[in-house]
């Protein structure tokens, strides 16, 4: 599935365009292959899976030109509402998307290292634009600008101009277009791995290292 402009943050190359391999043939532009991940940030097999292959499998692709060359990855957001902080944290990546792109994947990675703190437990009695403000300081943890962050996020107290009290806030149009997005693929469970458009059955959290080592050999060819 295409990625809109908007979201090119979600796409994880490990080469310089500039640096890509030549096209087979003359008229032939060269294309990467594409592993799309499907994940929740308040999933716990959604950070498991994170762990595993952005801190352990990233660095093996990045040491071999063939699978750097052929491969790009792109990250997919998949809110599911029977974790209902998740479209808070969601809401705060895209956040961090519009204003500081390049630290997209640093915020993803610290969300998923605290992501029991936005577990149903630790959120139930706090005010909507309170986890917010929390979300908005592990954002300027890692380079965002906190209060801009914030400022999408939080949510007025006020009925709008025509007198609505469904305002929302300054990402909810990118909520819908992501939910929008995932609606036209068969995913449901997170993780789930899309690779060349053909959801990868045999993948999931618990996959290892030597795991994807196999799976990389075989299906990114030089």
């Amino acid at each position: 599935m295409a990625l809109p402009p908007k979201f090119a943050g979600h796409k994880l190359l490990f080469v310089p365009a500039d640096s890509k391999p030549p096209a087979v043939a003359a008229d032939i532009p060269f294309q990467p292959h594409t592993l799309e991940l499907y994940l929740d940030y308040v999933c716990p097999f959604s950070g498991k899976f994170y762990r595993t292959f952005f801190e352990q499998v990233v660095p093996k692709i990045r040491q071999n030109p063939t699978w750097a060359q052929g491969l790009q990855v792109i990250f997919r957001q998949q809110i599911q509402p029977w974790h209902p902080s998740a479209v808070l944290v969601h809401e705060a990546a895209l956040a961090v998307l519009r204003l500081a792109p390049d630290k997209f994947f640093d915020f993803s990675a610290e969300l998923f290292r605290v992501q029991h703190e936005f577990f149903d437990v630790n959120v139930v009695n706090e005010p909507r634009n309170a986890t917010y403000a929390r979300l908005a300081e592990i954002a300027g943890n890692v380079g965002a600008d906190e209060a801009a962050v914030l400022k999408l996020l939080t949510i007025p107290d006020k009925p709008g101009p025509d007198g609505g009290l469904n305002v929302g806030n300054g990402v909810t149009a990118d909520v819908k277009l992501i939910v929008k997005l995932a609606r036209f693929t068969p995913v449901h469970v997170t993780p789930t791995v899309v690779f060349d458009g053909v959801v990868q059955a045999g993948i999931d959290s618990s996959y290892t290292v030597d795991q994807w080592t196999e799976w990389l050999e075989k299906n990114i060819a030089g």
